[in-house]
């Protein structure tokens, strides 16, 4: 028994420094000086220049128009990665919950439509996605951001699940206390959905912070660009003479890596509870 607990563990470390040395490796590269990175390579030391090159990366104006910043970037993807969370979560909530109690003709069949949609990625829809974009007036704009990707079948299985697995007794309750659908849902369901809802929200902001096609086609003003966007045109303008500033590169790396990690770490116990409990 020992001795299986003992190669358990001996495999969970392993996987676990598997996951954490590249991120260990661009932090602590980051925080040298960009002709010791082209000289002598990757580090694992620190190099004494965080605030220094963590600052240039937040605070330098860069781009094309020389007024993007690395702040700014980061701001537009948290707003695309919240107003994705957020934007999936409602539509899908609302979808779920017409499918599962309004019981309309074909409902079946429309869940299994919305379900099929997954077997469409994005780079098959996204020529007249854009398009309609275009003609709303959506570009270079944070709707055109957020609202043609917030559809998802993703969010509206998850949640038709749920909905399925919660006691008829509830329903019955509620309409002998007079609760009408609005009510059921807002009073009911939305409370005891909290562990799916934040189990959603990982996935999504996730999802649309690690967005880069979309932002690539819908933005060309550098006041609207995010931090996956723009890591390249940065990048491309914060070139010296000779030596890339690879350090300015592994910073963004980095910051790129916080806003997920700090929600999957925040939210993980609600995010396990939410895809496993099945007891409402």
């Amino acid at each position: 028994m020992y001795k299986t607990k003992f190669w358990d563990h001996l495999v969970l470390m392993a996987g676990v420094l598997f996951m954490l040395t590249p991120v260990v490796v661009a932090f602590m590269t980051s925080t040298h000086e960009a002709a010791d990175i082209h000289m002598k390579g990757l580090m694992l030391s620190w190099g004494g220049h965080f605030v220094d090159t963590y600052g240039t990366v937040l605070t330098k104006k860069g781009g094309f128009t020389g007024q993007v910043t690395g702040a700014r970037m980061v701001l537009n993807s948290l707003i695309l990665g919240l107003g994705f969370a957020v934007g999936k979560i409602a539509l899908s909530m609302l979808a779920a919950y017409a499918i599962v109690y309004f019981r309309f003709r074909f409902a079946t069949l429309a869940f299994w439509i919305i379900f099929t949609t997954l077997l469409l990625p994005l780079e098959v829809r996204i020529v007249p996605s854009y398009q309609v974009a275009s003609e709303l007036g959506m570009l270079n704009s944070y709707s055109g951001l957020i609202v043609p990707l917030l559809a998802s079948a993703t969010g509206t299985f998850f949640f038709r699940q749920f909905f399925k697995s919660v006691p008829d007794e509830l329903l019955e309750a509620a309409r002998i206390d007079g609760a009408g659908p609005f009510k059921f849902f807002i009073d009911i369901l939305l409370p005891i959905s909290r562990t799916m809802i934040a189990a959603v929200f990982i996935i999504m902001f996730v999802y649309g912070w690690n967005q880069y096609l979309w932002p690539l086609l819908i933005t060309t003003d550098e006041t609207y660009y995010t931090l996956m966007r723009g890591i390249k045109q940065i990048l491309q303008v914060w070139i010296g003479s000779q030596i890339p500033d690879y350090n300015e590169a592994f910073a963004l790396a980095v910051l790129a890596l916080l806003p997920p990690l700090l929600i999957v770490v925040v939210f993980q116990s609600w995010f396990i509870k939410g895809l496993t409990e099945s007891d409402k």
